[in-house]
């Protein structure tokens, strides 16, 4: 291996590594100008050796020239929807339907929650490690190509860390933070540009943009909470234990998630989400509620459109206050 190899797969090596400290453990090390640096070193060695460029270098990511085809691709396993709980009633009669469906010979059941970003689901696909397509979840059975532009989010790794299988789809949400979403309207009132009406609707046009450097702009994120096909991966018993092992590939997962053997604790978590959603830097919609079982999932299956052993609990839209400036009264003709 000469010199110039060795150093461009060192600084790839490097800024993957500090990819995952800044973006997954939310505990950078380095300045942002040291990065820029190992970054700007890489794009130089790259620039000299174009022969070595490779579609996982850190260089093909944000800003690069590309553009999303949407593209019909097909799902080979389903994008499931969710049913909804819009109170605890439903909640709860969701979770004794699915005792019943178990009988007594489960006890106790835990359930797992995690927060219901408010945002666009995708699947990512995986081969040997590398990202090799990213999807929109469509109709659930087809969906609409869009790697381009889902390249070019932080969160997402080109690369998975050791350990990935021969083939893994990661299904998640892209969404965009608030501070985003407000540092993006400042500079679209700047420029004397209509606001963004919200951050969803932002993230999600964001995402199909047809020119990917404009995604890149947009400071789009994600996080990961199912999985889709899987080749050659370990066996997971539980719904939290997928995560963590999503985690340890390097991508992000919801830190909020916990998980509860009552009934009552998990109603009583969801009542403690709903009062402190505007503490978060993000919107969400929501409540995941899932059986962690992995094998009481495969028992309780699927109705035509969602899964059995799981659940949105949906938040009340946000109440906001509107001030009434003035009246105008008009009188028309007749």
């Amino acid at each position: 291996m000469d010199e110039a190899t060795a150093r461009i797969e060192e600084l790839r090596d490097l800024i993957h590594h500090h990819d995952r400290r800044y973006h997954v453990d939310d505990a950078p090390e380095i300045p942002d100008a040291d990065y820029d640096a190992l970054l700007s070193e890489l794009r130089v060695l790259e620039a000299e050796h174009p022969g070595l460029i490779t579609p996982d270098s850190p260089t093909q990511r944000a800003g690069a020239p590309g553009r999303a085809t949407f593209a019909e691709v097909r799902h080979r396993v389903p994008m499931r929807s969710l049913d909804n709980a819009f109170n605890f009633d439903e909640l709860r009669a969701w979770t004794d339907r699915v005792l019943k469906r178990l009988d007594d010979s489960v006890a106790p059941v835990t359930w797992a929650c995690e927060l219901k970003f408010d945002g666009l689901a995708v699947s990512l696909r995986y081969e040997d490690g590398l990202l090799v397509q990213a999807a929109t979840r469509g109709d659930g059975q087809v969906g609409e190509d869009v790697t381009a532009n889902v390249r070019t989010i932080g969160d997402v790794p080109d690369r998975l860390f050791d350990g990935a299988p021969a083939v893994v789809e990661v299904r998640g949400e892209v969404y965009m933070g608030l501070k985003s979403f407000a540092d993006l309207n400042a500079v679209q009132e700047a420029a004397g540009a209509k606001p963004y009406v919200n951050p969803r609707n932002t993230a999600a046009g964001s995402l199909r943009q047809k020119d990917a450097s404009v995604t890149a702009t947009r400071d789009l994120s994600f996080w990961a909470y199912q999985l889709g096909e899987v080749v050659g991966g370990p066996q997971q018993v539980s719904h939290l234990e997928t995560l963590e092992w999503l985690e340890s590939l390097g991508l992000p997962v919801d830190v909020h998630r916990v998980h509860f053997d009552s009934v009552d604790d998990l109603v009583a978590h969801v009542a403690t989400v709903e009062s402190a959603r505007h503490d978060l830097d993000y919107e969400i919609d929501g409540v995941v509620v899932k059986v962690d079982d992995l094998r009481l999932q495969e028992r309780l299956g699927f109705t035509a459109r969602a899964p059995r052993w799981a659940v949105a609990y949906k938040l009340p839209p946000e109440e906001r206050t509107t001030r009434l400036l003035n009246i105008e009264v008009s009188i028309g003709p007749g």
